[in-house]
């Protein structure tokens, strides 16, 4: 009998974790091997536990969900990872593909379509939810990025978006160090660039740059 494919969730809120998990178990193809809250955590989980698909959230505390595809695709490339996102725009899909991602779900599909979602992703095949820019997919795999359009992040490292989200969170310096394995001089030197490049001038508009461009949802 083949043993069952092992998902790990990766998911900051607890309540839509439960509905996953509620949606999912019991189920005789795959198991809920564990479950992680933040970008940190899943990457040491899908380290230790080496599940076969992660459903992962892309807005989370810590890390987020794009730090998290480069660096588990880059380790563990025979990982799935199945983008779970309330987002629908073009510049999101795309840019969790450009990330590696092998399927992409929106927030509110039902039953049904999350399970033909795994099962897709699972077999080899990349999945996007119907009703998300149906042309995106296309689009992207025709090497045509036009539609992913220009935006005052296209300037910004994908290292300087995370010290930069962490930044608008509350940490500081020491603790963004030690979350992103860098020392303290890389991160200020990270967000010495990110000041000079958008024309920021302290702390405070450093978070409402974060803010205002969707890098993290709440104001600290």
């Amino acid at each position: 009998m083949e043993s069952k494919k092992k998902i790990l969730i990766v998911e900051d809120h607890r309540l839509f974790r439960e509905g996953l998990k509620a949606m999912l178990s019991p189920g005789p193809e795959y198991e809920i091997i564990g479950e992680a809250e933040d970008g940190l955590e899943a990457i040491r989980m899908i380290r230790k536990l080496k599940p076969d698909l992660v459903l992962l959230n892309l807005s989370m505390p810590r890390v987020d969900g794009f730090a998290v595809m480069r660096d588990i695709k880059r380790e563990m490339p025979d990982v799935k990872i199945l983008v779970l996102s309330i987002h629908e725009s073009d510049q999101y899909v795309l840019q969790a593909f450009k990330f590696k991602a092998d399927g992409y779900a929106i927030k509110d599909s039902t039953r049904e379509e999350l399970r033909a979602a795994i099962r897709c992703v699972l077999e080899g095949k990349m999945y996007i939810s119907p009703g998300v820019a149906g042309d995106v997919l296309a689009c992207y795999l025709e090497g045509r990025k036009a539609l992913a359009g220009k935006s005052v992040l296209d300037a910004v490292t994908q290292r300087e978006k995370e010290v930069l989200k962490l930044l608008a969170e509350g940490y500081q310096n020491r603790e963004i160090a030690d979350m992103l394995c860098i020392s303290v001089k890389t991160v200020e030197k990270h967000r010495s660039n990110l000041m000079t490049k958008q024309d920021l001038h302290n702390s405070a508009s450093l978070a409402l740059f974060a803010f205002e461009h969707g890098l993290v949802t709440t104001r600290t």
